[in-house]
């Protein structure tokens, strides 16, 4: 017969094919185009806060990531909330550095381990010591923080009542461990890695159990964020 109806295949044939990119409908392309300028903020974000800290005014994060000064506003109408978003995975990992931490056989090498892993990540991302200590009201997550400053207490008893870590610690001299870090303040990632360590060593002995210290100095985490101003 000369008439056929109409097969499958014909109809799959006949199927409009994918939009490629240029192709796509106004409303994709301007969606796509959001997710890219909301990434490249972001991505630039960390990389200035990192280098400069969270004195880095928006209007260089905007050109450095070759967006307007009003898109990066929509996207993050304050500081904070820029700060919020940038940080937010590595807050995770600070989370996780703790955990780990209180999985080691032994609280004090779980002690000693941490704290050289904190200072290592302020060495290496200026902004995010800033960011953890709340320079901003909205800067992080409460209550990640607030767990990982819970299980490191935790830690901290933990090492006191093996006898490995000096029973006057308090939270204080982290703060004090985090300020001298602060300024270690290199034009070198690895000459700041290696003085790191090497303060950690220092910092390692000295918390150590050993005679009693002077009473701790009264220092508040946000002590660390004004240090050097």
């Amino acid at each position: 017969m000369d008439s056929q109806l109409p097969t499958a295949q014909a109809h799959v044939d006949e199927a409009p094919a994918a939009l490629a990119p240029a192709e796509q409908a106004p409303a994709e392309r301007l969606r796509a185009d959001a997710r890219d300028n909301r990434d490249r903020i972001l991505v630039t974000a960390r990389e200035v806060f990192a280098s400069r800290g969270l004195d880095a005014p928006m209007t260089t994060i905007a050109r450095r990531a070759g967006v307007g000064v009003a898109t990066l506003y929509r996207r993050f109408p304050t500081k904070g909330a820029l700060v919020s978003a940038a940080f937010a995975d590595t807050l995770c990992e600070c989370v996780e550095l703790v955990d780990h931490a209180l999985e080691l056989p032994d609280p004090w090498d779980g002690f000693c381990w941490l704290l050289e892993q904190v200072c290592l990540k302020q060495a290496e991302d200026r902004g995010f010591t800033a960011a953890f200590l709340r320079m901003f009201p909205d800067a992080v997550d409460d209550v990640a923080r607030d767990r990982a400053l819970e299980r490191f207490a935790g830690l901290v008893e933990r090492a006191k009542a093996g006898g490995r870590l000096r029973a006057d610690f308090e939270l204080h001299d982290l703060t004090m461990a985090l300020m001298a870090n602060s300024g270690l303040v290199t034009d070198s990632r690895e000459a700041a890695e290696a003085a790191t360590r090497r303060l950690v060593g220092y910092l390692i002995q000295g918390f150590a159990a050993r005679d009693p210290l002077p009473p701790a100095t009264p220092l508040g985490l946000e002590h660390v964020v004004h240090y050097g101003k």
